[in-house]
């Protein structure tokens, strides 16, 4: 079928992205799923750093690349082996597919599946298969999603089904932002409602991190960021503290779990800093593969600390997104406070340059929701 998806046509093209436009609105060939995979109608797709990484070349991905991993929308086909999702469902994405067989999918979340990770390396779905042609070119799929356009083909492992009381927007941040902010906090964290949270870096994924912390009453939150405007939305949504970094450094802030959300290596260091004695640094940003960092091992020893890698909120998506769909049911998570606006598909490239200024926590793409199913 003719699908219409936003390709990235080169890694690293010069800012402003509005002007090199390395994204290009393009006519594909979208082949049907296979006996493990359905075909989705995308109804709403967030736009995310994950996305940028690749845009700015943080992220190196084989192009061209169909890009968009936060998305959801409605099954249309289901393969000859998907048995619990039929045509009409709506679906979350999820970008690391989880294979249910290697010894990483044991862990309970804390380890990213082994061949989810490899496949999404190579711009393959989970089993290896490609369905993106463009006049006879393949075009790669990303993370297993590619949700930057009309329809998709992922494999089951990729989607969670949600209720149809879930507006498409919210279902799409849900599959990313909420996923990796939250379980940064409820799966990594863990902490108890006597205990201090602070988050460093108010993107998406910090902020959802934020409102998750807020939702399980915890009895001090603090969020960090450089904006002004970021610190005051984060007061908005129940901050009790709000600093800049330099303020966190100056002023001695401490708490006992600091969520490092940003992926910069000064960010990780802040958020160290700020690490009361016993408590434990997550980071859940993800900086330039050759980013580093400054701490004191001493620190580690001596106070007693502990530093955690929280990859994709250490998250089991079909366990963890129907909770946060459920959270934000009974009002306590609000996250349609985490979308800055909404976009068309053919904004893409503004929409990158935003995100890379800082201006937006989400910009979700919206698709007509009244396309017949093809």
């Amino acid at each position: 079928m003719k699908i219409t998806g936003a390709v990235l046509e080169e890694i690293g093209r010069s800012r402003p992205f509005a002007n090199s436009r390395p994204i290009s609105i393009s006519e594909l060939e979208l082949s049907g799923p296979g006996p493990t995979e359905i075909l989705v109608r995308l109804e709403a797709a967030g736009i995310c750093h994950s996305d940028l990484s690749v845009v700015d070349g943080n992220r190196v991905r084989p192009v061209p690349i169909l890009l968009g991993h936060e998305a959801a929308g409605r099954v249309v086909e289901v393969g000859s082996e998907v048995k619990d999702l039929a045509a009409g469902q709506r679906v979350v994405m999820s970008f690391l597919p989880r294979c249910e067989q290697c010894a990483n999918c044991a862990e309970d979340g804390r380890l990213p599946c082994t061949a989810g990770s490899k496949t999404n390396g190579e711009g393959t779905l989970l089993h290896g298969s490609m369905h993106l042609e463009r006049r006879g070119e393949k075009v790669y799929h990303h993370l297993g999603v590619s949700g930057f356009a009309t329809h998709a083909v992922v494999d089951r492992a990729s989607a969670v089904p949600v209720g149809d009381d879930v507006p498409p927007d919210i279902a799409a941040v849900l599959g990313c932002a909420v996923l990796t902010g939250g379980g940064a906090v409820l799966n990594a964290a863990r902490p108890a409602p006597q205990d201090s949270v602070m988050v460093v870096g108010l993107g998406g994924v910090g902020m959802a991190a934020l409102i998750t912390a807020v939702s399980q009453n915890v009895s001090r939150v603090v969020a960090v960021d450089t904006l002004e405007e970021k610190l005051d939305h984060a007061r908005r949504l129940g901050a009790h503290e709000t600093y800049t970094p330099q303020q966190v450094l100056d002023q001695g802030i401490k708490a006992r779990y600091v969520i490092e959300c940003a992926g910069n290596p000064r960010a990780f260091e802040t958020a160290f800093a700020a690490t009361a004695v016993g408590g434990t640094t997550i980071t859940a940003g993800l900086p330039a593969p050759d980013a580093l960092a400054s701490i004191a091992p001493m620190t580690i020893t001596g106070e007693a600390r502990t530093i955690i890698g929280s990859y994709l909120g250490s998250a089991v998506p079909s366990r963890d997104i129907p909770k946060y769909a459920q959270l934000w049911r009974e009002g306590k998570l609000p996250v349609e406070e985490l979308i800055t606006t909404h976009i068309a598909l053919e904004d893409i490239n503004q929409a990158m340059d935003q995100l890379a200024d800082g201006k937006a926590v989400r910009q979700v793409i919206m698709f007509n929701t009244d396309l017949q199913d093809a």
